[in-house]
């Protein structure tokens, strides 16, 4: 059962709640049909809240957002709803706090302190997990040479949900001699485009 800002969905029997970001909704299937979701469970002294996203990736930004002052639950749905992950992702390395600034509870100064707090987490989130994309059958990899930073940044933009084509016209003007510092240029260009 969809509704405006939660779903049940039914599991052996049990219909559980789960608050989703307009972005999951749009993409929970009609009643009746399978879903999978990734959940994740906040206990409180009075309640158990479960929140349900389309993605991992999602998922990630949500416990990414909760961990920024200011930041709660329904802000950080709100911040979801807001767009893509990898469009929100943009715009955290672009430094674009007025993308964040038109969501309702978020003002200037929390707008700010979501940008600096999470871009560089966004960062390192992408190159630990390039390094084991990267090795999966490159030669430099199996050489025992370090990986080139542009080689990496491709596969950092390619976890990101890029496809190869993009992700080699992020690049091709972008500057930095890191991984990180290529992938901040080539979202920074996606985000002016």
């Amino acid at each position: 059962m969809r509704r405006a800002d939660h779903v049940i969905v039914l599991s052996g029997g049990v219909g559980y709640r789960a608050a989703v970001s307009a972005h999951t909704l749009a993409h929970v299937p009609a009643v009746g049909e399978e879903v999978t979701l990734h959940t994740h469970l906040i206990a409180r002294e009075d309640a158990l809240a479960l929140y349900a996203f389309h993605t991992e990736q999602e998922r990630d930004l949500f416990l990414m957002l909760l961990s920024v002052q200011a930041v709660g639950p329904k802000v950080a749905l709100a911040v979801l709803s807001a767009g893509a992950p990898r469009e929100l992702i943009a715009a955290l390395a672009a430094g674009d706090a007025a993308r964040f600034q038109v969501v309702p509870g978020i003002g200037k100064r929390t707008a700010e302190r979501i940008i600096v707090e999470l871009r560089e987490k966004v960062g390192v989130e992408v190159a630990l997990r390039t390094p084991i994309v990267a090795s999966r059958g490159h030669a430099h990899a199996r050489s025992g040479r370090a990986p080139e930073p542009r080689l990496l940044a491709r596969e950092g933009l390619l976890e990101l949900g890029y496809t190869p084509l993009e992700a080699e016209e992020l690049l091709a003007g972008a500057e930095g001699e890191s991984a990180e510092d290529l992938i901040a240029a080539a979202l920074r260009a996606a985000r002016a485009t």
